[in-house]
């Protein structure tokens, strides 16, 4: 007992990392830190066939000793002396263990130590763990060690799939590794299988049917490529986990990984053609958020594209793909349904003037419409009404690392992606869309815990999103087709088109898609529409074909109601043309449409009055106009739209009209501008006012300028120093900012 303790076993082993499917199915192997193929064959793999093959082939009485046979021993030491050299070892299965976990010289003192660890190893552990042991540690040539290494590499299978002839080849080789290498000396090896599958057969350890079949099955051994189904994932994994674990069983689905895989190398060879060559892929079971594929890059083996960078986890920009979260927010906070009809329009927010992807403005539309259509300038107005630190929050809920690190940094562009994220952060986030809007982290291991939810948006805003975003128009092929996948979907293409992203859910599955170089460089033909959609259309037609039949159900606490079109809102007795909405009975916009107001005008409907200047004659009449913000009035003007003006205010009224003065919107107030060559700059002076000014005087340093139309931009050469500029309408409202010139 107190050489036990004295001279502990050496048995501390690292094996080759496993990294498995949910199935058990190997994805991805690792060299052991002393860099040797040692794969850990569990004891549920050692089946009835691999351990009477074994324990019959090397050591019949290995579970009647004590770790050492004495008779066996004996028989060997009288051999030994009348052969005048060591021809037997006598080695149980036992003492095979030891001497592999301490390798030593073949001598009588050597064997004397390898007798005391065999004891030690009878001791510690049970019969069935040292057999384990011994399968683990038996050579098999090379840097190879162990029966599920060898089962692996040689015959591409685990070892509880193995045949009985395939189990007796490998029980046969340790003895042998020179002269029955496997892969080497195929007639040899099947002629010593054989006999030793007869001498089974005589002392009954298989029945003669089995070991018939096993005889006449062909030997197929060659050695095999270990399967590389998931590099990017299993490298993280493989850094991250003790050396102790040898096996790591994840939430992979190994046929939708290859699958995966098979696809995004097809289709990387087809965008090569514009100049994109990577991309990256993760799929996720939306119930469980456990990631069933996870493809960082076209192939992690190609140099020229730097194929082994993870493109999951690298930080791009989102471009348009975080609009529907600010969507959600805006209809949580109250300012939006999805039947609010916003301006598009230019816009500046405070020298910041967002423009649509085409460079195009389109007036009024919803907010449904802004949104499956991806418009900037909407998107920006709807984040200026949120906050920006209240987006930034969500996000930072939703573990969106970068952002966290960037939030001092950022602004309204944040609705465009002026950020840094990650394909697996855009995965989790819609994931938590088709997750009634509730978050949690996903999960690529089976027993992480994802039982604390974070709800980022209402389930009611969730819902609403999801219906807007299954509207938008499919790509080509999927128009009319009648397997089209019913999805909620939403692309993203960011500035300078360095990144194309594609990213769909239906209520099992989210499929996240990133296209674009890893060195950062654009492609004009690069948007996400373009390239990253028919990719994730491809995939989920290929994985969920039956997706049309199902979707999500409308959550408690939503209700419809009717709206008018021109607005939004609920109607007024002037609407005429209504449309049904979703909306949040006591948080939605509940005053009523105002698309019109009344106004009093003259006879002859050149002039209009208030309630103060009106003819004491009774000659004027009333009639509706359009009630246009003053940004729609200044784009309607610029667009050559026409639209039906407010007569000019009675140019007798003395009573101070209470309306909205008008809004300089250039130049930008607070703003430095710096001349370049002479001494002064030129100053672009436009404002917008309300849709009954027909004039505006421009004031410069408190001293008049020139007088204008709304619409006509002016221009002011501004010497270098603080300039106060000031314009008036001609119904006597008064705006003033001031700039300074560098």
């Amino acid at each position: 007992m107190g050489l036990h303790w004295a001279f502990p076993l050496p048995d501390k082993i690292y094996y080759s990392r496993l990294v498995l499917a949910r199935d058990g199915t190997l994805l991805q192997a690792y060299l052991s830190p002393d860099q040797k193929w040692r794969m850990k064959t569990e004891l549920n793999e050692i089946t009835p066939e691999l351990r009477r093959a074994f324990i019959n082939k090397e050591d019949r009485f290995f579970y009647y000793h004590f770790g050492v046979n004495p008779i066996s021993i004996l028989r060997a030491l009288v051999k030994n002396i009348f052969q005048q050299k060591i021809t037997s070892g006598a080695s149980t299965i036992t003492m095979q263990v030891a001497r592999l976990l301490e390798p030593k010289k073949r001598t009588y003192f050597n064997k004397l130590i390898e007798i005391f660890r065999a004891l030690q190893l009878e001791w510690t552990y049970s019969k069935e763990e040292i057999l384990q042991l011994y399968l683990n540690l038996v050579p098999y040539g090379g840097n190879i060690e162990g029966v599920k290494a060898a089962s692996l590499l040689y015959f591409g299978t685990m070892p509880d799939k193995l045949s009985l002839a395939q189990v007796v080849t490998l029980a046969i080789v340790p003895n042998r590794p020179t002269s029955l290498g496997l892969g080497k000396n195929q007639d040899r090896l099947v002629e010593e299988r054989n006999r030793w599958l007869k001498k089974f057969a005589q002392r009954g350890v298989f029945d003669k049917e089995a070991i018939e079949d096993a005889i006449n099955e062909p030997l197929a051994v060659r050695r095999e490529t270990l399967p590389n189904w998931l590099p990017h994932l299993a490298g993280v994994i493989h850094r991250t986990t003790p050396l102790e674990i040898s096996t790591v069983t994840t939430t992979i689905d190994a046929h939708l990984q290859r699958k995966t895989t098979e696809i995004a190398a097809t289709y990387a060879k087809s965008m090569a053609k514009i100049g994109v060559y990577n991309l990256a892929i993760l799929i996720v079971d939306n119930p469980t958020r456990q990631v069933l594929a996870y493809v960082g890059s076209q192939d992690f083996h190609d140099p020229l594209h730097a194929g082994q960078i993870d493109g999951v986890r690298a930080v791009r920009s989102p471009g348009s793909a975080l609009k529907p979260l600010l969507y959600g927010l805006a209809f949580d906070a109250g300012l939006i349904t999805p039947k609010t009809v916003l301006t598009d329009v230019p816009v500046d927010f405070n020298g910041y003037a967002p423009e649509n992807f085409d460079e195009k403005f389109n007036g009024y539309i919803t907010a449904e419409q802004a949104l499956t259509h991806s418009l900037n300038v909407p998107a920006v107005k709807i984040l200026d009404q949120v906050g920006v630190n209240r987006a930034i929050q969500v996000l930072k809920a939703a573990n969106f690392a970068t952002i966290a690190r960037q939030e001092k940094q950022l602004g309204l562009s944040l609705a465009l992606g002026g950020c840094g994220v990650t394909l697996w952060e855009m995965a989790g986030l819609y994931v938590a869309f088709a997750n009634q809007g509730a978050f949690a982290p996903l999960k690529w291991l089976p027993n992480a815990d994802t039982t604390t939810l974070v709800q980022l948006i209402s389930p009611q805003a969730a819902y609403v999103i999801s219906a807007i975003l299954l509207q938008v128009e499919p790509p080509s092929g999927y128009e009319y087709n009648f397997h089209r996948p019913k999805i909620a979907w939403k692309t993203g293409t960011s500035y300078g088109r360095r990144d194309g992203w594609s990213i769909g859910y239906n209520p099992r599955y989210t499929i996240a898609v990133w296209t674009g170089n890893f060195n950062g460089e654009g492609s004009p033909e690069l948007t996400g529409a373009g390239v990253a959609t028919p990719l994730l259309f491809r995939l989920f037609s290929e994985i969920d074909p039956l997706s049309a039949s199902k979707w999500f159900d409308p959550p408690s606490g939503l209700a419809e109601r009717q709206v008018c079109i021109q607005s939004g809102l609920p109607p007024s007795d002037f609407c005429t043309q209504l449309t049904t909405d979703w909306y949040l009975p006591g948080i939605s916009p509940s005053v009523r449409c105002q698309h019109l107001k009344p106004i009093f005008i003259s006879e002859d409907e050149k002039i209009s009055y208030c309630s103060a200047c009106l003819p004491l004659n009774g000659n004027f009449g009333r009639k509706f106009f359009p009630n246009h913000p003053p940004e729609m009035v200044a784009f309607l003007h610029t667009s050559g739209i026409q639209f039906e003006q407010i007569p000019p205010h009675n140019p007798q009224c003395t009573r101070l009209l209470e309306r909205q003065p008008p809004l300089i919107v250039s130049p930008v107030n607070g703003r430095t501008y710096l001349r370049i060559e002479s001494n002064r700059v030129e100053l672009a002076l436009s404002c917008q006012v309300a849709n009954d000014v027909s004039r505006v005087f421009w004031y410069v340093d408190d001293k008049f300028y020139c007088s204008a139309s709304p619409q006509a931009t002016v221009f002011f050469s501004a010497s270098v120093g603080k300039h106060k500029i000031s314009c008036t309408d001609d119904q006597g409202m008064s705006t003033s900012i001031q700039v300074q010139v560098e």
